[in-house]
């Protein structure tokens, strides 16, 4: 009988034994060690955890990331941007490029005039291409950058100011082209037209990045007409360069090329290659988006 009740009582007497002051098995004393001891060690550990942190962030850059190895050279990319990059669309049915039309608008809307016209953000930095815009180091006390204004109507027949079809209805499609932003990077120009396709090296000029679109397959040069590029100088003018981030330019509008397509042969598969040529530009077969993209293009009677 003893033991039956030893039994049933036990839990209780573990909860809190009224004969020696315990509580879960312990005292209070022995209770305030224990919390003195995890106060301390845990306390360590986060001192150790925030020192940690606070030494790395010394080491980085408030205005420009500590490796950039994984962006370098700039990706090149376009807008519209449909899926897997591919444009299908009939003349006929509006239906069937109304989203083209409506992306490349919204794209442009922030190169409309009247939201350049702050003279604290923005400057006008030429009508042709130039040298690059010092703006002083990323780390230095001279605060917020202004931006290059990027003048809309230099697109021509693909600044939408003059409708917003953008050629899609007539079969003659347009690109709105760009470099992909990095922090403090100066493209170079090539130094040589070796480099540089020939029916484009009479176009190439100094302070220049220079684009050009082809045919991906041989077999579709004679489905590829005429193709037109329209901007400041027809290719990224220097004078845009160097970005110096969201924090020091946050009003920053890169330069834009507009390619547009002539006469692509309808109801065909046009594959075409758009690159730039840059001295510290490269390509890679890993990531097709570097300095350069593919599309296929077919437009349907």
């Amino acid at each position: 009988m003893s033991a039956n009740k030893d039994g049933d009582g036990g839990w209780k007497s573990f909860i809190w034994n009224s004969e020696k002051k315990e509580f879960l098995g312990r005292t209070g004393c022995s209770w305030l060690k224990i919390f003195i001891f995890y106060v301390i060690f845990y306390g360590c550990l986060a001192g150790i955890f925030i020192g940690t942190i606070q030494a790395m962030l010394l080491t980085l850059s408030n205005y420009k990331p500590k490796y950039q190895d994984r962006v370098a050279p700039p990706g090149l990319s376009h807008s519209p941007r449909p899926e897997k990059a591919e444009f299908s669309y009939s003349i006929s049915d509006p239906k069937s490029y109304s989203a083209y039309e409506k992306h490349i608008k919204e794209f442009l809307t922030a190169y409309d005039s009247e939201n350049q016209n702050d003279e604290s953000k923005f400057e006008d930095c030429g009508d042709k291409p130039l040298t690059y815009t010092d703006r002083g180091e990323l780390e230095s006390n001279d605060g917020v950058r202004k931006a290059c204004r990027f003048d809309r109507a230099w697109l021509k027949d693909c600044s939408g100011l003059n409708g917003d079809k953008f050629g899609f209805e007539e079969g003659k499609p347009c690109l709105i082209v760009k470099l992909n932003r990095i922090v403090n990077f100066r493209p170079r120009p090539p130094t040589s037209n070796d480099s540089i396709p020939v029916p484009i090296q009479h176009n190439v000029q100094g302070n220049l990045i220079p684009i050009h679109c082809s045919n991906k397959r041989e077999e579709d040069a004679e489905h590829l007409g005429p193709i037109e590029y329209f901007g400041l100088g027809a290719g990224f003018p220097l004078q845009y360069y160097p970005y110096y981030g969201k924090l020091l330019q946050p009003h920053y509008l890169q330069p834009l090329v507009a390619i547009k397509f002539r006469n692509i042969t309808l109801d065909y598969e046009m594959r075409i290659e758009c690159k730039v040529f840059g001295e510290n530009i490269d390509y890679s077969e890993k990531d097709r988006s570097q300095g350069r993209f593919d599309i296929k293009i077919t437009i349907k009677s």
